[in-house]
């Protein structure tokens, strides 16, 4: 099998892991913006706005670690231990220092109106931060359907809470039906935003304990030798990724700071349109990061990273106009009406994770030759730019400066990567034919966003002669790759 078929293969594979417990969980967005007023979804983003922070603090980019080292050390045990124990560690200091300061930090993360959201917080945070080296073994060690499984299993437990208590049980109530009288108790006794967490933690807890058996069959040992290499390797990944979280979430909570809850809920709820986007970037990293270690020691290694790179735009530019030209029948279906105010901003928010996407594939270089200090300036400098806009232009313009901000700092991040990969590890990226399909997707979509909204028999011929297009300059390459 091909190189680039073999990535492909992977990439769908655990595409299929990523994407569809995400666009079940995605689904819930419509149950959660019938259930709760922009105020109280509000509070759900701020949540997980945390967790996304102190999920990198705790894990402390041993995951990129991991794939990095597993590959080169003999010893499999030892990187798989080494791992495991050092966030394992990380996760019960951080527990033990929360707990010890609960006052502080229930305050610092704006949980004193509903001090159950710390005890939940904790948890999740927890429990998820233990289970990402389990994972990342089940993707390095190639086990796709137990870890798809896993994850169908944790996403199953997530939604079935979720309805129960934000659907059924309103709707019960509402319509005088019975409910059993411990659910009705529980209800009553529980502010409605929690459940979106009760359901998180019952569904981690679940991946945990599913995930034990592939940790119990390992010999368990702490290597300082080799702890002290990936932590050298992984500290700019873990400061990088903290400025990737004030990137993706800053926005959201200076929203709500500088405007206010309601205003936080309805851009947050409309943000959520980019997932569509954000799953194929995930589908394509989940197999991309295994798939470019491995084959770094491959004589045509770095030719195969360029094609890699124009076919990810090419389905890229093509989701991103297809989302464009949908996007008023996507968010009839996918949100509460109340929340539509903010859909101006789903156009640029998408072609920012574009961007992030392309720098994703461009990253590549710093990691295979260990200067992962670049990946941390190049995140500080787009953390820098978003704070700067959001903090001059919110009060300006509104929320609108937010999916600016996610759009300059992504795309200042994308040109900074490539042109400094192209001194330290020269790939020959064709940057006129995938750069050109990259300007096309944005006309086209401005034009039918701006021009022909809900005109949808112009919109999707474009989209079309877009893809007929893409497939004349591409068939000789694609038939050849098939006939592999």
């Amino acid at each position: 099998m091909s190189a680039l078929k073999r990535f492909f293969k992977d990439t769908i594979i655990y595409g299929i892991a990523a994407v569809l417990p995400r666009v079940i969980n995605f689904l819930l967005v419509r149950i959660h913006t019938d259930a709760l007023p922009a105020s109280n979804y509000a509070e759900n983003t701020n949540f997980y706005i945390w967790i996304a922070l102190f999920t990198v603090v705790i894990t402390f980019g041993m995951e990129t670690a991991f794939f990095r080292f597993y590959k080169a050390e003999e010893k499999k045990d030892a990187i798989i231990s080494t791992s495991f124990i050092s966030v394992f560690v990380a996760a019960i200091i951080f527990v033990a220092i929360a707990f010890s300061f609960s006052g502080f930090f229930t305050n610092l993360f704006d949980f004193s109106q509903n001090p159950m959201q710390f005890k939940l917080f904790i948890g999740i945070l927890a429990i998820d931060a233990v289970s990402v080296v389990p994972f990342a073994y089940l993707r390095a060690a190639n086990r796709p359907i137990k870890y798809t499984a896993i994850k169908m299993i944790n996403v199953g437990i997530i939604v079935a809470i979720n309805l129960v208590f934000l659907k059924f049980i309103p709707e019960f109530k509402a319509s005088g039906k019975y409910i059993p009288e411990f659910l009705n108790t529980l209800f009553e006794s529980t502010s409605i935003v929690n459940f979106i967490f009760i359901a998180n933690l019952f569904g981690s807890a679940a991946s945990l304990i599913l995930l034990l058996p592939f940790l119990l069959k390992f010999k368990w040992h702490f290597n300082g030798v080799l702890f002290k290499k990936m932590l050298i390797y992984s500290w700019p990944i873990a400061v990088a990724g903290i400025a990737y979280v004030i990137n993706e979430n800053l926005d959201k909570f200076l929203i709500g700071q500088m405007m206010d809850k309601t205003a936080m809920g309805i851009y947050s709820a409309c943000y959520k349109l980019a997932i569509f986007m954000n799953l194929y970037i995930m589908a394509f990293r989940l197999g991309a990061e295994p798939f470019f270690f491995n084959h770094s020691d491959h004589k045509d290694a770095r030719e195969t990273y360029a094609r890699i790179l124009n076919y990810f735009i090419i389905v890229g530019a093509l989701v991103f106009v297809g989302i464009v030209v949908f996007l008023d029948f996507i968010k009839q279906l996918f949100i509460n009406q109340q929340y539509w105010d903010a859909i101006a901003i789903v156009p640029i928010v998408l072609l920012a994770n574009l961007f992030l996407g392309i720098y994703h594939n461009l990253s590549v270089w710093y990691k295979l030759t260990d200067k992962t200090r670049y990946g941390m300036l190049f995140s500080i400098i787009g953390a820098v730019i978003t704070v700067i806009i959001n903090v001059a232009l919110i009060p300006v313009i509104g929320y609108i400066a937010s999916a600016w901000a996610t759009l300059f700092a992504y795309g200042s991040m994308m040109v900074l990567s490539y042109f400094i990969g192209d001194k330290q590890y020269p790939v020959p990226y064709d940057l006129k034919k995938s750069g050109s399909y990259l300007l096309v997707s944005i006309v086209l979509s401005f034009i039918s966003f701006t021009y022909f909204r809900e005109n949808y028999f112009v919109s999707i011929l474009l989209v079309f002669v877009f893809a007929m297009l893409i497939f004349w300059n591409e068939k000789k390459e694609l038939l050849a790759m098939i006939k592999r």
